[in-house]
Parts: C-alpha cells; sequence; structure tokens
C-alpha cells in the first residue's frame, strides 16, 4: 500500500483549499477561525495525556475525546462555506452535546464547594491545563462572534452555545481536579 505525503505543496504560496475546494488566503479570518479551534483541540490533548495517567480521571478522558471529535465536527463545517455545507454532507456538532456538557457540570460541581472569591488559575498540573483549554475556548467564542458579525455566516449549527457551555465545563473541571488531586484553589486577592 503505497502511502500518502503529507505535503502537497499546494499552499506554498500563502493559500488553501476550503472544504469546497475553493482557494483562500491562510489569513482569512475564517482559516484563523477553526486554526483557533484545532489549537483549542490540541490543548484538550495535552489534558488527555496528562489525565490519562491516573485511572480516577478514565470517564473525564473518554468524555474530552467526545468533546474532541465535536471540534471536529465543529471545525470541518468552519471550513465549509455555510451555503455548501449540505452538500458536502458534514458531520454536524450532535444537538444533545451542551445538555451532555450541562450534565458533567453539575456531577462535578455538586462535589465542590460554593465558590466565594474569584480563584487563580493554577493548582494541579492537570487543573492548570483545564485553565488553558478554557481561556482558549473563551478566544474561540469571541472568534465566532465576530466572525459571523462581520461576515454575516450563519455558524454551524450548536456551535456557539457548544464553545460557551464548554468555557464552563473547563472552570469546573480544573476546580474537580484541584479537589480530587488535594490542590487548595487560591483566593485572588486585589493588589
Amino acid at each position: 500500500m503505497k502511502k500518502s505525503k503529507i505535503y502537497t505543496k499546494t499552499g506554498d504560496d500563502g493559500e488553501t483549499s476550503l472544504v469546497s475546494g475553493t482557494r483562500t488566503l491562510k489569513s482569512n479570518e475564517r482559516i484563523v477561525l477553526y486554526g483557533e479551534v484545532d489549537e483549542l483541540n490540541s490543548r484538550i490533548g495535552v489534558l488527555v495525556a496528562s489525565l490519562r495517567t491516573d485511572s480516577q480521571f478514565k470517564a473525564q478522558v473518554e468524555f474530552l475525546e467526545e468533546i474532541q471529535s465535536g471540534l471536529f465536527d465543529l471545525g470541518s463545517n468552519l471550513a465549509c462555506e455555510a451555503e455548501k455545507r449540505s452538500e458536502w454532507k458534514l458531520p454536524q456538532v450532535a444537538t444533545g452535546v451542551v445538555q451532555k456538557i450541562e450534565s458533567k457540570i453539575d456531577q462535578m460541581d455538586d462535589e465542590l464547594d460554593p465558590l466565594k472569591n474569584f480563584i487563580l488559575p493554577g493548582g494541579h498540573i492537570s487543573a492548570a491545563q483545564a485553565h488553558l483549554c478554557r481561556t482558549s475556548c473563551r478566544a474561540v467564542e469571541r472568534m465566532l462572534v465576530s466572525y459571523q458579525k462581520e461576515t454575516g455566516e450563519v455558524l454551524p449549527d450548536n456551535g456557539l452555545s457548544f464553545i460557551n457551555r464548554l468555557s464552563d465545563y473547563f472552570f469546573v473541571l480544573s476546580r474537580w481536579i484541584n479537589k480530587k488531586m488535594s490542590f487548595g484553589e487560591t483566593a485572588w486577592k486585589p493588589s
């Protein structure tokens, strides 16, 4: 079996192809947007690798891998013009994903003390990685809103609510990891 080449050389001029085959500059805001989704997915991959070393996080690892697949669904839709998405039969962000994320948040939050202060990101290394995922989610969310406003293009179904809820999930996950690993939270103290 012949191995396919990872390099095509078609991007050497600073352009890339969308799913539809349309060529566009690599600096196009659409490309930047789904690049941010890819970066979020990679950050989650680092978190998964960190959590995988401890069997108590097996369920979280499995859920995070579902989330990563959902991010690929979102990214593939962002890599295609809205009017051409149905033609390409791209996988959609699942309708129930937001409710599933909310359920996971509620389960973890039930084990946590109520917040009385803002907390500093950190604690256990995996909790700190979850905070990076949270801030990356927020960046994607800002870019989705900006992209929609500036281009008028319809966002992929469930995309914005998925990313919004996902940032909440990572905040609670970071707190939950710290609790499971017996790391205290550091309250913000205004200077």
